[in-house]
């Protein structure tokens, strides 16, 4: 199995918020950004393994501010590491101001999905190559955050773990 840089994967989708998408103050469903981040995420594992993936995890999403309606939304996700069958993506949610002229990153999110043949038995994917200072500090992290993840699902013991062991002695 051929490695992959990180760029491989980008995927960017814009929305713009309309009135379905808010709630009674006018801002974004939670919901609504949730399911568009998962859509993002799905997109990036899919071009990064080659194949069917389905959503194992979201472990963290930050709601930095209120996105109002009208706001013209742009998701970037990228796998930022591969393990032997998951991957872990990145979401960074960026907003337009009413002139379109400024721009600011209004959510981040981290999914996780997992690679899965056409009978849902999980599948290899293929290793990742991080290149720029962002993309090498996101693949290092990843392993950090999958042994907490692992941790408080009861899936790892805190000795076993090779990144955070230090934190539980």
């Amino acid at each position: 199995m051929q490695k992959k840089k990180v760029d491989e994967s980008l995927t960017v989708m814009t929305q713009i918020v309309l009135p379905n998408d808010t709630n009674p103050l006018g801002n974004l469903f939670g919901g609504q950004l949730l399911a568009w981040m998962d859509l993002a995420s799905s997109v990036a594992s899919k071009r990064h393994s080659e194949g069917i993936v389905v959503t194992a995890s979201v472990n963290n999403v930050t709601f930095s501010v209120p996105i109002h309606l009208g706001s013209v939304v742009t998701l970037e996700a990228k796998v930022t590491r591969a393990f032997t069958t998951s991957m872990e993506i990145f979401v960074d949610v960026w907003v337009e101001g009413p002139s379109g002229k400024t721009r600011f990153k209004a959510n981040t999110a981290i999914y996780i999905f997992a690679a899965v043949d056409e009978n849902g038995k999980k599948r290899p994917v293929p290793e990742l190559v991080p290149e720029t200072e962002e993309e090498i500090k996101r693949f290092q992290g990843a392993l950090r955050r999958r042994e907490m993840s692992l941790i408080l699902a009861g899936k790892l013991k805190p000795k076993q773990a090779t990144e955070l062991r230090a934190l539980f002695e």
